[in-house]
């Protein structure tokens, strides 16, 4: 009889998901041969994408049989020679199959069961795949060995989900015909009775949906969009004040009682304020809720806009740039360093590709990945552990490698979609949103302490005057109700709950507004803190100059080539006439240098072909297209590559190694110029021989005279990229230690020496003709601009000083150097450093920090992967939204769709107009704060009737006005280009400054000596322009009027927030400042002619409306003569008072606490009693109730003992149960 270990055996997968104990099947023994994983000839590899470079490998791969073959022949068996499985009872052990994998927790029969929350993802009607989105998320969640082996491998997943692991979807899918059964995709050898229904694609219809079977049954690559808040629901959110459902009680009351005396005594219209009120309160509800609801509406636009971007996909056999929405599952996607994997997947191929899953699953560690292939080789040969890995988890980042893979589940049912969908939460409040939150809070409780001084004046007058009050009780409890509904109409306009919703306004335009800007705001805060800063760490390529690289000096041995630069020499020449000099081996070792040393690769796009990748890369390829000839799909598909080395920024250098016939394996590296040249010790040297490459000692002169020609480009801004090789004649090298995680790979470091020189390039970045006046502009502004670039640094000195960012008292200092100064050292330097050349990302991350730690906000550029930690300690993160990878975009604050520093400058501007925004409409709304308040304290007081001169309805008319429009109307000044003509606010400065308070103050006296001028003396200064019929309500009305438009005209004085006098400025650019403007107008005009009872106005005549609008335009001349007042003396006067206040309300406050604190110690004597009290009292209960309960216990345990002989334990061998199939 064979043991497990002589018969190598897995249990059979459950295409049905039930467990194994009610429905075993059959476990299959002998692994089948499978087709090599990976092209094994040139031919092959041409048939991948040409573009594509392929790690190649003589290793076949093999997967474990899933079909129905004999795990064992029975022994003597004469019932049938069908499939057996063997199982065993209760204690028996099963004597051949084990029940788990060495390399798995569950059994391959057991792997795809469904899970009793995700029971739907199991169950697809007309399904044209084998698998279902359930069964196929099995191998992710978590990862599951077991599960890749069930739906039979890689090649079981490429047949179930109708694919192609080389050319990908089919362009042309639209409905797929016939479908594929489970067995037929996981059984290599799976003889179907009917032929297999061809994987085509039939377009049903000219304009069908692309991909409209697999949309179908595995949805598309998006969430589910965050199910908004209803406007109903918002609706009632709005109405869920405290305050309003006070003031809805109040209003309720007063039309209940209003209605009792009018049918009473048969006529009057005492129940108008009521209802009044009630649609008064229902308009500034609906308001605030539309208002709301706008927002999350934009804020929506924002994140879908956000979440969008594109990733490499194979389809038809070419490479394209597809979004990340268009993802649907049998895709082949590329994933190199720095990408964020978009989609669930398993690898087909790659090389050294490592992920950080922390995002997605917790796991810190990097997590090497092991293609596909590969996993299913080891598992059939039994050497699989649990350590292997193919899987791709979305929201994870690629760290290392390159490589390809099958995308297996998309949106909701990916890993990182059921996190996000998890995870959906509204934004959350800006800084300035808490600040003015707690703001309101505090003049909120003001303006209660008012109203309740009011109440209780007034009540008290009230109760006095009962014993003379000969009025109907329904009057009298009217005149009650009057009285608190002034005191509630107090606190509503003093609350000003417009603070918070001011901000959102400015943030949901500003943001809206910087997406045309190419300014994608992705954090909130970040738009206003951006207003703010004082210093900007900025990269150079790409932001600073165009991105657009081009070739344009190149020295190969002693001769030169050169396309435009500034110095003539005799010894160059153009880059056509250079090249015929050489061989056609030395081309050809160019060529391949340049072809299969590189991540780039060549797309169609509107009929042309064009390279798509790093800028860099796409230049030496463009240079090798037009100069050398040089086809990239036919190089790279002839080549045979055997190691891959991506780009690390802490080498600053790429590699390959391939195949070359004559001299075995030839290894290729490109990087930085200076480190290439220290690496070599000899260099190619010019022959006319075509079948060999010369080859000369490389002498100290001569790698003075290469590192004088890195200079020399350097000085010209030019970046050098250094071009050296190395022949082996075996793979890997014999004195080379090897890759832990793969032998057949070489550590770089041991085979990095003794190189051959080949050449060095100088690639220009010409800078982009608006940043010099962009910088001009930050530092008009009070912003430092930094320079932080990986370049040397004679090209950063000189990009620096042409475009204004060096100056002569800045200094310029090398990473390596600049990492070594202490703490102490880079606090003196930092504020004079300019230019931080051949800087790592660390340097950057320890720049920030220093920068933060002297108190500056930091604003930081960033596109690499390794930029991610910068970015997220800066107060502001920009990545750029062409060049940036995903990690970095993902880390960052704001994306700067046009990779622009011009940009970075408009995102300051439009800071620093949401500040400004806030800062207008808190000045106006705390100018009608005081205002409001004391004109109601101090009219009701002084009223017979305790009537406030402005009643309940015309208060939250105010209210609306403060509130709402105003907030729409000075929250859309868009920045001028003055507004960078000023330093940056400290994080520390108030909310108001010295000019915002002298102008509050200065315009509530105004308004208050108006108002109460016409209210007090009215009836002797215009007493007879009043008329004879009801004077009094016609003086009321004035006041009113004059009121309101002393708040309208006021608007237009908060539109500046200095000394200046030009308030109208940029004013009719602002359509909307003009349409509110006309809306309150016009709302006020309807008011008085139409408003009547309702508002207890009556209509003006022409000479009544011109004293109104007369006293109300006093505003603003007298805010021109507040202007013309001194800063220097208001400051002094406010210190005073506030010193003043303090010296009062200290003492006041320490001796309330004082009172409490002894109040709370008086109490916790007599607290701690009752607790101990309380306690003892249950413990006795509990210690009573376990008393029984262990007697009882132990009695029945002595009754068993007594009745129970001891009976020893037997194992009862149960024979094994044996299951035929057929």
């Amino acid at each position: 009889m064979q043991t497990p270990d002589e018969h190598r055996h897995t249990e059979c997968l459950n295409p049905f998901g039930v467990s194994d104990r009610e429905h075993p099947f059959p476990l299959s023994t002998e692994p089948t041969s499978l087709s090599s994983a990976r092209p094994s000839s040139p031919d092959m590899a041409s048939t991948l994408s040409p573009d594509r470079l392929m790690v190649w490998s003589d290793r076949r791969t093999s997967s474990q049989s899933l079909d129905g073959e004999t795990l064992r022949p029975r022994a003597d068996s004469t019932i049938s020679s069908a499939d057996t499985a063997v199982r065993s009872r209760a204690n028996s052990e099963a004597t051949t199959a084990p029940t788990k994998m060495e390399y798995d927790d569950v059994s391959v029969a057991d792997a795809l069961n469904p899970d009793p929350r995700h029971e739907q993802d199991f169950i697809v009607a007309d399904n044209k795949f084998a698998f279902s989105p359930g069964q196929l998320n099995k191998m992710q969640n978590p990862k599951s060995l077991a599960a890749f082996q069930a739906l039979g491998g890689i090649r079981g997943l490429e047949r179930g989900l109708r694919t192609d692991l080389t050319s990908g979807l089919s362009v042309d899918e639209t409905l797929l015909e016939g479908s594929i059964s489970f067995p037929e995709a996981t059984s290599p050898g799976y003889v179907s009775k009917e032929p297999l229904p061809q994987i085509t694609n039939l377009p049903t219809s000219e304009h069908g949906a692309q991909f409209q079977d697999r949309i179908r049954v595995f949805c598309q690559n998006r969430l589910p969009a965050r199910k908004s808040t209803g406007f109903l629901k918002l609706f009632w959110l709005a109405y869920n004040d405290k305050i309003i459902i006070l003031l809805t009680i109040a209003a309720i009351v007063s039309l209940s009682l209003g209605i009792y005396e009018t049918t009473s005594e048969g006529s009057g219209v005492d129940w108008i304020e009521g209802v009044a009120i009630c649609v008064a309160i229902l308009i500034v509800t609906i308001v605030t809720a539309a208002n709301d609801w706008q927002k999350e509406r934009q804020f929506a636009k924002l994140n879908q806009r956000n979440n969008d971007r594109e990733v490499k996909a194979v389809r038809s056999g070419k490479v394209s740039m597809i979004s990340i929405f268009d993802v649907t599952v049998g895709d082949i996607l590329h994933v190199e360093p720095g990408d964020s994997i978009p989609a669930d997947g398993v690898l087909i191929s790659g090389h050294g590709v490592k992920c950080d899953e922390s995002s997605a699953t917790g796991e810190s560690d990097q997590m090497k990945k092991t293609d596909g292939h590969e996993v299913g080789r080891l598992i059939a040969d039994g050497k699989a552990t649990k350590k292997l890995d193919p899987f791709m988890i979305s929201g994870s980042k690629v760290l290392e490698g390159v490589g390809t893979y099958l995308v297996t589940s998309v949106g909701p049912n990916s890993t990182y979609g059921r996190i996000l969908l998890s995870l959906q939460e509204s934004n959350d409040p800006t800084p300035l949103q808490v600040k003015l939150a707690r703001l309101a809070n505090w003049i909120g409780w003001l303006g209660s302490g008012a109203a309740i001084i009011l109440f209780f004046a007034l009540f008290f007058r009230f109760v006095a005057d009962l014993p003379h009050n000969s009025a109907s009780p329904a009057a009298k409890g009217k005149e009650f109700v009057d009285i608190l509904i002034v005191a509630v109409t107090v606190i509503v306009v003093a609350i000003p709950e417009g603070l918070p919703l001011a901000v959102t306004l400015a943030l949901a335009f500003a943001t809206t507004r910087m997406v045309k800007e190419n300014n994608l705001v992705r954090v909130l805060r970040a738009c206003e803190t951006m207003g703010n800063a004082t210093v900007i760490c900025s990269d150079k390529t790409g932001t600073l100059t165009q991105n657009k690289m081009t070739v344009v000096a190149g020295t190969l041995g002693s001769r030169g080539f050169k396309q435009t630069l500034a110095e003539e020499r005799s010894d160059v020449s153009t880059p056509a006439e250079f090249f015929k000099q050489y061989s056609g081996k030395q081309r050809d070792l160019l060529i391949q240098s340049i072809a299969l040393n590189s991540t780039a690769f060549e797309e169609e796009k509107d009929g042309s072909k064009e390279f798509i990748g790093s800028k860099t890369e796409v230049a030496l390829l463009q240079m090798a297209k037009d100069h050398l000839g040089m086809d990239v799909a036919a190089e790279r598909a002839s080549a045979e590559i055997v190691q891959l080395i991506p780009f690390d920024s802490a080498r600053k250098c790429m590699g390959v190694v391939y195949r070359e016939p004559t001299v075995g394996y030839r290894l290729l590296v490109k990087g930085a110029a200076e480190i290439m040249t220290s690496a070599c010790t000899t260099q190619m040297a010019p022959s006319t021989s075509h079948d060999q490459i010369a080859i000369d000692g490389l002498h100290e002169e001569d790698r003075q005279t290469i590192l004088e020609t890195i200079e020399s480009y350097a000085g010209q801004s030019l970046r050098t990229i250094g071009l050296v090789y190395r022949d082996f004649p075996s793979w890997p090298p014999k004195n080379a230690r090897c890759m832990e995680d793969d032998p057949e790979a070489a550590r770089f470091e041991d085979i990095f020496r003794e190189m051959t020189w080949i050449g060095v390039v100088g690639i220009q970045d010409p800078l982009r003709p608006e940043v010099p006046a962009a910088i001009q502009k930050c530092h008009a502004a009070g912003v430092q601009v930094k320079m932080v670039t990986g370049d040397n640094i004679v090209t950063a000195t000189a990009i620096a000083s042409s475009c204004g960012i060096k100056t002569e008292d800045g200094i310029v200092m090398e990473g390596p150097k600049f990492r070594q100064l202490s703490d102490d050292e880079m606090d003196r330097v930092i504020p004079r450093l300019q230019v931080l050349a051949r800087s790592s990302p660390e340097d950057k991350r320890i720049l920030v920090a220093r920068l933060k730690k002297l108190g500056e906000t930091v604003a930081v550029t960033g596109d690499g992967t390794n930029d991610g930690p910068a970015l997220k300690t800066a107060d502001v993160g920009f990545s750029m939204g062409i060049a940036g990878t995903e990690v970095a975009k993902e880390a960052s604050s704001i994306i700067l769709l046009d990779d622009n520093f011009k940009s970075i400058v408009t995102a300051i501007a439009w800071g620093r107009a949401v500040n400004d925004a806030v800062a207008k409409f808190l000045q106006f709304q705390i100018t009608v704060n005081i205002t409001a308040v004391i004109l109601t304290f101090v009219s009701s007081l002084y009223s017979s009737k305790s009537t406030s001169v402005l009643n309940a309805v015309q208060l939250l008319w105010v209210n609306l006005i403060m509130d709402t429009f105003a907030a729409l109307a000075l929250a859309t000044d868009a920045p001028t280009e003055k507004i960078l003509n000023r330093k940056p606010v400290p994080k520390s400065a108030s909310l108001f400054t010295v000019i915002m308070w002298k102008m509050i103050l200065g315009q509530a006296l105004y308004q208050l000596a108006v108002t109460f001028m016409l209210y007090f003396g009215g009836n002797h200064i215009i007493g007879s322009r009043l008329g004879t019929h009801d004077p009094d309500t016609v003086l009321n009305t004035i006041v009113f009027n004059t009121f309101v438009w002393m708040q309208i005209f006021n608007e237009f004085n908060n539109r500046r927030l200095d000394n200046k006098f030009n308030i109208f400025e940029g004013m009719f650019r602002n359509y909307w400042f003009l349409g509110i403007n006309c809306i309150m107008v016009g709302g006020q005009i309807m008011i008085i002619f139409v408003g009547g009872d309702a508002f207890g106005v009556t209509r003006l005549d022409g000479i009544q409306w011109a004293i109104c609008i007369i006293c109300a335009l006093g505003c603003l001349p007298w805010a021109v003569v507040l202007r013309t007042i001194p800063d220097g003396p208001c400051q002094v006067a406010l210190e005073f008072v506030v010193r003043s206040m303090n010296f009062i309300f200290t003492p006041v406050t320490k001796g309330l606490g004082w009172l409490a604190a002894m109040l709370r110690s008086s109490m916790r004597p007599v607290k701690r009693t009752a607790q101990r009290a309380l306690k003892r009292g249950a413990k006795e209960q509990d210690t009573t109730a376990l008393s029984d309960e262990e007697a009882a216990t132990a009695s029945l345990h002595d009754e068993k003992r007594e009745s129970t002989p001891e009976v020893p334990v037997t194992s009862i061998p149960v024979p094994p149960i044996t299951i035929t199939t057929s």
